[in-house]
Order: C-alpha cells, then structure tokens, then sequence
C-alpha cells in the first residue's frame, strides 16, 4: 500500500476530487501544488474508450509542443556513414551502427529516442527484445526510421513526443515542466490533446475521450472539463 508524504496530503487538500475543473483553474492547481524539491513535470492522462486488445483501435503517434517539454531528450541514431556525421551535426548525442548494437546487446540503454535508417532496421530489428519493452524500437509510423535524420533529430530535441494507449486504455504523458508559464502549458496540452482525438480509430465506438486529469510528477491528480480544451476545427 502506497505511504503518502506530508506533502503529498497537505498539497491534496488543494483539489475537490469530485470536481472537474476548467483547463485554466486546472493548470493554476497543478502548478500550485508541485511543491517538491525540483522541477516536476507536467503530466496528463487521458482514459480512451478503445479495446486496446484490437490492432484496429490501437491509438499511436506523435504529436511536435509547441513549446518542448523541458527536458533534455538523449538521442542515438543507427545508422552508417557518412549519415552518422550528419546525425550528429543535427544535434544527436551519438551515432554509428557497430558500436551501438554492442553496447544495446550488453544492456547499455541510457538514450531517450533512438531514430534508425531503414538500411540498417535488418540489424536493429535483432535488438526487439532489449529495445521493444523499453519504448525505443524505432518504428516508421512515428519518424523514428527515416534516411532524413537531419529532420528526425532536430524535431525530436525541439519537443517531438511519441505516445501510445497502454493496455488499460489510457495514455499518459509529460507535457512540458512546472515551471512553464501558464500559457505555455496551455498550448502543449491544447496540442496534445488534438492529436488525440485526431488519431481516434474509426472503429472506436461509445465515448472516445472518457477522464482527463493533469498533475505534477510528485502531486494529485486535477480532474479536468475536458469541454474546456479549445477543440481545432476540422
């Protein structure tokens, strides 16, 4: 059973659990109450109502915030020369092939995002069992194999965020930091949220967006309106 701090109750005290609050009132709350000793990140989880069980409602993508996420974002591109060299021009924080897909096969995952050229996914695709549980098997359909690193790299460090439907529906993810303005938090989550609704299954049935809540990595859950997030037009 989860021991809850001191903090963690007084901060509580903040939010009506029986509440759905405006998106605006939403973020003020969270970014009160994030009252631990370092920056905590900005989170949101949204309960689909899709079987993620089917291939055909699964809910995927990637979605670029406006504003990054705040956090450093290590990435490794797989890939031969000379795509190694423009890799790491385009800001990634290594690159190569031989070398890496030792280090991966010996355990070494300290790396974020990992973008790979499609001439070398014959190689990468042994490392599935290391890479897959992890989050980090590139894939096309979010960017992630392209011979186009130069782009892959620099949208990933300007705040390029992958997400997917865990498998009790829900996805979940950090969207910025606490210490973000107001405004900026509220135009990660606007875009985050549209894309979303935009990856919606059409084989998805009933409600589609069914709970969203916001909170900081160390504070309570803020039930949100989900009404109050501006919808963009088709």
């Amino acid at each position: 059973m989860r021991c809850l701090s001191k903090r963690f109750k007084e901060v509580s005290k903040n939010v009506n659990q029986k509440s759905n609050y405006d998106v605006h009132d939403a973020i003020a709350l969270v970014k009160k109450n994030a009252t631990a000793k370092f920056d905590e990140s900005f989170e949101i989880a949204i309960r689909l109502g899709v079987d993620p069980r089917k291939a055909d409602q699964m809910v995927r993508g990637t979605v670029s915030l406006p504003h990054g996420t705040g956090k450093t974002v290590r990435v490794l591109v797989l890939t031969k020369t000379p795509k190694d060299q423009e890799a790491l021009n385009a800001g990634a924080d290594y690159a190569g092939l031989d070398e890496y897909i030792e280090k991966i096969k010996s355990g070494w995952t300290e790396v974020d995002v990992i973008i790979a050229t499609p001439d070398v996914m014959g190689e990468v695709g042994k490392l599935g069992r290391i890479l897959g549980p992890r989050g980090l098997m590139p894939n096309p359909k979010v960017g992630t194999v392209t011979f186009d690193v130069d782009k892959a790299v620099r949208e990933v460090k300007a705040g390029k965020i992958e997400y997917r439907v865990d498998k009790t529906g829900n996805v979940h993810a950090a969207i910025g930091k606490c210490s973000f303005d107001e405004s900026k938090l509220f135009e990660n989550l606007v875009a985050f949220y549209n894309n979303i609704l935009r990856a919606k299954p059409s084989t998805a049935k009933g409600k589609y967006v069914k709970h969203v809540s916001l909170s900081s990595t160390m504070g309570p859950g803020v039930n949100l309106n989900e009404s109050s997030i501006p919808a963009e037009s088709a």
